[in-house]
């Protein structure tokens, strides 16, 4: 994995300098490219010698060592794609290694900083008056307009007791706000259930909140107990869920997917995988409708996708976010990482998942101005008429 990583970065770093430089190295015999390259490198090093020494104040080398590997990934123009520089990489590492000490919310990526699309009950930022549909703009007086969610919301989190300043706007208003928000342990259930009543019948909604490691053993056995209560339907409710593990969707897909293709991942230089079900699904007479939003992502839209090109559920909802493509994190040298895309993932039925999203087959919005869930009786009336 190793090779294949420094293989295509050295790559992008060849391309870049033809870019630059006029030229087109990959047509070059190898003594020419390495002429070139070694042309690339002095120049930088006037440039940056040029800085040093003329700039109208002090200019930090390593900020313009960062800058300029940075360039090289954001030359890709792919919002998932990202250098991490070493002093960068701890907030990336809590960030990857879901560590849950932070404020207690959820968050989409948006060209302006995060979007919030949760902010838990009775955790700190919800006590700071931080609410659904707010945007975070900077962390700790750093803009954070640009940046990878992953890398956003690692300087969010951190250790319980410490605190974390927000600059917010809500919209609406006239100006933003600071808010300081102190950390705290959170303890976010990765599944939620509930029987309801509907015309005579007894349905089960499950939110699903994640992707994490296990969470497809949650899931399970919450569905299990709606089904032994007597639901003769469930809605599979992934509003908010941003994704996780590849793996988890797989195995969550295969809680209503016999048998048969989940999804395919297949990249450029990456050869075409196919995950498939796993059996032991729940009763295939069991009717399914899934329900989504514009923060269901990545893991939620694999198995949205899955299930509705076997048709085994109905999706409910408004367009997903639209990420079907595949990281792969390398870490690098110098301490830092790279996150970088490197395939797309692919439905059952052979499409991939569109920058527009998924779209519902009923379209079913809530309005997050009202305490009412108004997307939710829309879904329960598609599940009735789902009836097998």
């Amino acid at each position: 994995m190793r090779t294949g990583f420094i293989v295509l970065l050295c790559g992008l770093a060849t391309l870049v300098a033809g870019i630059f430089l006029g030229g087109h190295p990959e047509l070059l015999p190898g003594f020419a490219r390495d002429a070139l390259v070694e042309e690339d490198r002095a120049i930088r090093s006037e440039i940056v010698e040029t800085i040093q020494d003329n700039f109208y104040k002090p200019v930090d080398e390593a900020k313009i060592d960062d800058a300029s590997l940075k360039g090289i990934v954001d030359s890709l123009d792919d919002p998932y794609s990202a250098y991490i520089s070493p002093t960068e990489a701890s907030a990336f590492q809590e960030a990857v290694t879901g560590e849950f000490e932070g404020v207690g919310m959820t968050v989409e990526k948006d060209e302006r900083g995060l979007r919030v699309l949760e902010a838990f009950k009775g955790a700190p930022a919800a006590g700071a008056g931080i609410q659904k549909g707010d945007l975070i703009l900077e962390v700790d007086g750093h803009s954070i307009a640009g940046m990878s969610s992953t890398l956003a919301t690692g300087r969010i989190k951190g250790p319980a007791g410490s605190s974390v300043k927000l600059e917010v706007f809500s919209p609406g208003a006239k100006d933003t706000r600071s808010v300081r928000v102190k950390r705290e342990k959170i303890e976010i259930p990765t599944v939620r259930g509930k029987l309801v009543e509907r015309d005579g019948r007894k349905l089960a909604v499950v939110e699903l909140r994640g992707f994490s490691s296990g969470a497809h053993g949650v899931l399970r056995r919450e569905i299990e107990k709606q089904l032994k209560a007597g639901a003769d339907g469930i809605v599979l409710d992934l509003r908010g869920n941003g994704g996780g593990l590849l793996s988890e969707a797989v195995l969550v897909s295969s809680i209503f997917i016999e048998d048969g293709k989940v999804v395919s991942v297949r990249g450029r230089s990456r050869p075409e995988r196919t995950e498939n079900a796993n059996g032991d699904a729940i009763d295939g007479d069991v009717p399914v409708v899934v329900l989504v939003d514009g923060g269901s992502a990545s893991a939620s839209e694999i198995v949205t996708g899955a299930l509705r090109d076997t048709h085994r559920a109905t999706v409910v909802g408004t367009n997903t976010f639209g990420k079907g493509l595949v990281q792969e994190v390398e870490p690098l040298s110098n301490g830092g990482y790279l996150d970088l895309t490197v395939a797309n993932y692919y439905l059952p039925g052979g499409k991939t998942i569109g920058k527009g999203g998924l779209k519902p087959q009923v379209k079913a919005k809530d309005d997050p101005d009202t305490k009412r869930d108004e997307a939710l009786p829309i879904a329960l009336d598609a599940l009735l008429h789902e009836r097998r």
